[in-house]
C-alpha cells in the first residue's frame, strides 16, 4: 500500500511540473507578444511625434510680415493700394500663388487670390509703382510687384517668397469696394494675408479724414 501511494504521489508531482512548464511558456509567449506590440507602438508614436514637431515648427516659424501699405488718391477715394510684405525671420519658402488676401471695411468683405497675368518687376518701370502694368486685376485677384529678389525665386507662374525678398501685393480697391468706387475717407480697413502654411499677416488702418495728396502712407 505504501508503495502504491508513493507512485501516485510521484505521478502527481510530474503532472504538476509539466503544467507549470506549460504555464510558464505561455506567460513568456504572451509577454513577448505584448513587448513586440509595445515596441511597434512606441516606434509609430516616435515617428508621428517627430513629424508633428517638424510640422509645428514650420507652422510657428513660417509666415508673412507687412512692411508698408500705400494708397493712390483719385478724387477723394483710394482707388489703388499696395501692401509691401516679406517673409518672417526663419520662415520657410512661401508660395504666393496659394496665398489669400482678406479685406473688409465692416460692410464689404473681399477675398483675393493671385493672378499670374498681373506680375511685374519694379525695376522695369523706373520705380513708378501706380502706373505700371500690374493694375489690370479685377475684384477677385491681386497682382505682384517685385521689389527685391536676389535669388530669383519669384516668377509669374511660381512666385515663391523667401528670406530677403520683398514684394508689393497690388489691389484695385476701386473694384473691390465698387459700391463707393474705392476706399472713402475715415474708412477703417482690416485685413489678413493668409499663406498656404504658417501664420497670416494681419493689418488694420483708417483712411485719413482729408485726402488732398496723390499718395498716402496708410500703414
Amino acid at each position: 500500500m505504501r508503495k502504491i501511494n508513493k507512485i501516485l504521489k510521484e505521478d502527481d508531482l510530474g503532472d504538476m511540473g509539466i503544467g507549470a512548464m506549460i504555464l510558464f511558456i505561455a506567460i513568456v509567449l504572451v509577454a513577448a507578444i505584448a513587448a513586440s506590440v509595445l515596441i511597434q507602438t512606441a516606434n509609430r508614436l516616435e515617428i508621428q511625434a517627430m513629424a508633428t514637431g517638424e510640422e509645428t515648427t514650420r507652422e510657428v516659424s513660417t509666415g508673412l510680415a507687412v512692411i508698408d501699405i500705400e494708397g493712390l488718391n483719385e478724387s477723394g477715394l483710394i482707388v489703388k493700394m499696395t501692401i509691401s510684405i516679406r517673409a518672417r525671420a526663419g520662415s520657410s519658402d512661401i508660395d504666393l500663388n496659394q496665398t489669400i488676401i482678406e479685406l473688409t471695411d465692416g460692410m464689404t468683405k473681399t477675398l483675393l487670390t493671385y493672378d499670374p497675368l498681373e506680375y511685374d518687376n519694379i525695376t522695369d518701370h523706373d520705380g513708378d509703382v501706380f502706373e505700371n502694368a500690374s493694375w489690370a486685376m479685377n475684384e477677385e485677384h491681386f497682382g505682384i510687384l517685385v521689389i527685391q529678389d536676389a535669388d530669383g525665386s519669384l516668377s509669374p507662374t511660381n512666385p515663391v517668397i523667401n528670406r530677403g525678398d520683398i514684394v508689393m501685393l497690388c489691389i484695385n480697391t476701386s473694384l473691390c469696394f465698387s459700391d463707393n468706387g474705392g476706399l472713402m475717407q475715415r474708412d477703417k480697413i482690416q485685413g489678413l494675408i493668409i499663406p498656404e502654411q504658417g501664420a497670416p499677416a494681419t493689418f488694420s488702418f483708417r483712411v485719413p479724414s482729408s485726402l488732398t495728396e496723390a499718395i498716402y502712407d496708410l500703414y
